[in-house]
This record gives C-alpha cells, sequence and structure tokens, in this order.
C-alpha cells in the first residue's frame, strides 16, 4: 500500500464541488473527507477552482492549487469557469468537461500514489480519472452517487429522454455503475431505482450511505432560539427546489413571518424578479451566503426550516442535505411530500410534507408558526432521529468500513 504504517490508506477523492462552495454534494463530499481524514485515511481531494454559484468567486488562470484544509489534501485544478448566474448549456459543459480531463491526466500521472479512487456524481465525467485510474492500476474504485442526475434532468424537461446525448450518457452511466467495485447511495429509494435501471448485477455493489449532519456542530442550543416568525432555507437556489413556489406561498400566510431565502444559484435572479412582482419584498429577503460555521446559529434561531423539491418522479429518491441540518438544530421541518423526503418527515415526525403548491405551503407554515408546543414537539423528535440514525461520525464509520475492506479484500 501506498501509505504509512500508521495509515488506513491514500485515497483520492473527484468531485465537482467542494467547500467552500454551495450544494449538497460539496457538503456530502466535504464532511466525508474530513471524516475519513479524522479516522486515519490519508485523503486527496481533486475539484476545479471555486467557482459555484457563478458570481460568488473570481475567476483563476491557475493550473493547480493546493492547500490543506482540515487534514485534507485539496488539489484546485483549472477548469473553465462560469461566470453569469445561470450558466447556458456551453458553459456548464465546459465546466464539466475540463476539469474531467485535467482530474484525468493528474491522477493517471499520481495513480501509485493512491490504494482506491472514489469518484462523486453527478456530473457523470467525474468518475472519468478514477474508472481510467483503476483499470490501470486495479486498485478500487468507488462511485459515490449523490444524485440521479439524468432522471432528474429529463423529468425536469431540460433534457430529452430520446435524445442522442441522454442515449449515450445513460450507456457510459450504466458502464461506470458496472465497473465500480462499490456504488454508493444516499437513499433506499436511490438504490432500488438503480437497480432497476441497471439490473441485478448492480445489487451486490450497492450500499447505502446516507447524507448526515455534525449534531456536534448543528444543535438547538447553537444560536438564540427559536424566534417564532422566521421561516429559513439555506443552501443553492436550483431548478429542483421549486423555491418558487415558497415566495408564492407568503401571498398566503397569515402569522407575521418573514421567508429568509439564505445561498445563491441559478434562479436567484428569477427569484428576486418575483418579489418584486408579487410585492412580497416585506416578508421574503434573499442573503447572500454565509460561512458554514455560521449556519448552525442561523438555524437555531429560526422557526422553520424549508427542504421543498419539485414534484417530479424523477426526484422521488432525494432528500436534500439541509433537511438534516435542520432537524438536528430542532427545526421543524416543511417539505414536499414526495418520495424519501416524505418517508423521512413522517417517520421522524420531525415535519410536514405538504403538496408542493403555495396555498398547502401557506397553511403548514401558519399551522407551525401558530403553535409553538406542535414546534417544540416536532424539533425535539427531529433532533433525536437524526442523532440516532444520521449522525456524521456514525455515517462516516460506515463509509470507512465499506472502504477499509474493499481494499483488504484486494490484498
Amino acid at each position: 500500500m501506498a501509505t504509512t504504517d500508521d495509515s488506513r490508506g491514500h485515497i483520492a477523492v473527484v468531485s465537482q464541488q467542494y467547500p467552500p462552495e454551495l450544494g449538497g454534494n460539496a457538503t456530502r463530499v466535504g464532511d466525508s473527507a474530513r471524516e475519513l481524514a479524522r479516522v486515519g485515511w490519508d485523503v486527496s481531494v481533486l475539484a476545479p477552482p471555486r467557482s459555484y454559484p457563478p458570481e460568488n468567486y473570481p475567476r483563476t488562470w491557475q493550473r493547480h492549487e493546493h492547500a490543506v484544509e482540515d487534514g485534507v489534501d485539496v488539489h484546485r485544478l483549472w477548469s473553465w469557469q462560469p461566470t453569469r448566474s445561470d450558466p447556458n448549456a456551453l458553459e456548464r459543459l465546459a465546466y464539466y468537461l475540463v476539469f474531467a480531463i485535467h482530474a484525468t491526466l493528474w491522477l493517471l500521472y499520481h495513480r501509485n500514489r493512491f490504494d482506491a479512487y472514489l469518484c462523486t456524481t453527478p456530473p457523470p465525467f467525474t468518475s472519468l480519472p478514477g474508472l481510467l485510474a483503476s483499470e490501470l492500476t486495479r486498485k478500487p474504485f468507488v462511485v459515490d452517487v449523490g444524485d440521479l442526475w439524468i432522471d432528474a434532468a429529463t423529468s425536469l424537461g431540460f433534457i430529452r429522454e430520446a435524445s442522442l446525448s441522454t442515449r449515450l450518457t445513460r450507456r457510459y452511466e450504466h458502464l461506470v455503475l458496472l465497473r465500480a467495485d462499490r456504488v454508493l447511495t444516499t437513499t433506499d429509494e436511490m438504490s432500488r431505482l438503480l437497480e432497476r435501471g441497471h439490473g441485478p448485477a448492480i445489487a451486490r455493489r450497492l450500499v447505502v450511505i446516507p447524507n448526515a449532519v455534525d449534531v456536534r456542530r448543528f444543535t438547538p442550543d447553537a444560536g438564540d432560539g427559536d424566534d417564532g416568525r422566521s421561516i429559513v432555507y439555506t443552501g443553492n437556489f436550483g431548478h429542483a427546489q421549486d423555491l418558487e413556489a415558497c415566495v408564492r406561498a407568503m401571498q398566503y400566510v397569515e402569522s407575521d413571518a418573514r421567508l429568509r431565502l439564505v445561498g445563491d444559484g441559478d434562479l436567484r435572479d428569477r427569484l428576486e424578479s418575483l418579489i418584486e412582482e408579487l410585492e412580497v419584498d416585506d416578508r421574503v429577503s434573499i442573503e447572500k451566503p454565509v460561512p458554514r460555521s455560521e449556519i448552525p446559529p442561523l438555524l437555531a434561531a429560526a422557526a422553520v426550516g424549508i427542504a421543498t423539491l419539485k414534484d417530479s418522479e424523477g426526484l422521488r429518491y432525494a432528500v436534500p442535505s439541509k433537511t438534516y441540518e435542520y432537524m438536528a438544530c430542532g427545526l421543524p421541518v416543511v417539505g414536499t411530500d414526495i418520495g424519501a423526503l416524505a418517508e423521512l418527515l413522517e417517520e421522524s415526525g420531525g415535519g410536514l410534507a405538504v403538496d408542493s403548491d403555495p396555498e398547502a405551503l401557506a397553511a403548514a407554515f401558519d399551522r407551525l408558526l401558530s403553535d409553538s408546543d406542535l414546534r417544540e414537539r416536532m424539533g425535539e423528535r427531529g433532533r433525536e432521529h437524526v442523532e440516532a440514525r444520521y449522525d456524521r461520525r456514525a455515517v462516516g464509520e460506515k463509509l470507512d468500513s465499506t472502504l477499509t475492506e474493499l481494499i483488504d479484500s484486494q490484498l
């Protein structure tokens, strides 16, 4: 093994986003990398320059930047960086493909340093470096599927299922998943969908590693307590989150409430225009992203957390990672009544699952904001649930054991 005697192994992690960038994928990869480093892995992350969401970071032309962050070696490899809030298809493709090529060349050159390769998707191109390096070295190759990108994109109408590009991407995805030694998923529903789409041969490779939260940092007493009137959303303003319905809901909310959208993303400009059009700027605010260290007190001081998704068949597998953070901070959650997200809210008792409809959302907000006892009960149940099942360290131990067993089996 290419490691020191006191190390579990040296693993290369390839990801399109990495903190401080926004989004559930960046959060998942960052938390996983730090947890692996904490328990004794040598972790090297390959990622593009900080660029997501666009307009939040200055463009750089530096070929390679290296830093050690929380015990993780982070290598920022140059890629094209979009600068518009909602990049067009060509800009996105350049961002994805240039990084995939650069990461492939870097990893092939340094391939003998590593004992395993872990590539996160989406986009699908980030799996290429690990696939090729694994083929050359016969070292384990792991794919961490954060989202079913193609399914979500087709269900939301961004790409056509019958198009040549979609069919080729699906074939490539099939090849990658069947070549991988392990395929990590975030929910049981995602595993079922992958097995249905790729056949029983993939079943033995599937391991559910759910999104999780550091319950030592995200706590109900991290802030000044429930203010009784603020509804908060933190993270990416993307096409899947259905934040437009939440903004429209504020027209119908009877409580003295304010909706705080903290973050950035593709739909920021559209949301700002909608707030102005509906004349709800006195009830809705869009706030710039804050450092991760400021998220726990921000959540703990709020009354309700939002984890909505578009009501789409292609998103039934998804549970936004922010859901666990809300629950850890004792926030009752209002989410969309769909798939794995609805199952989590029902099983935990930590929130309300409602239709993705402005009036239904408004009724849920009013119900929670008008009943402090209900908020407290749901907050306590949500906190207990994530402590028992979604603690970052416990989930990290499962990832650690999965990788250790995989490497040991090939010695």
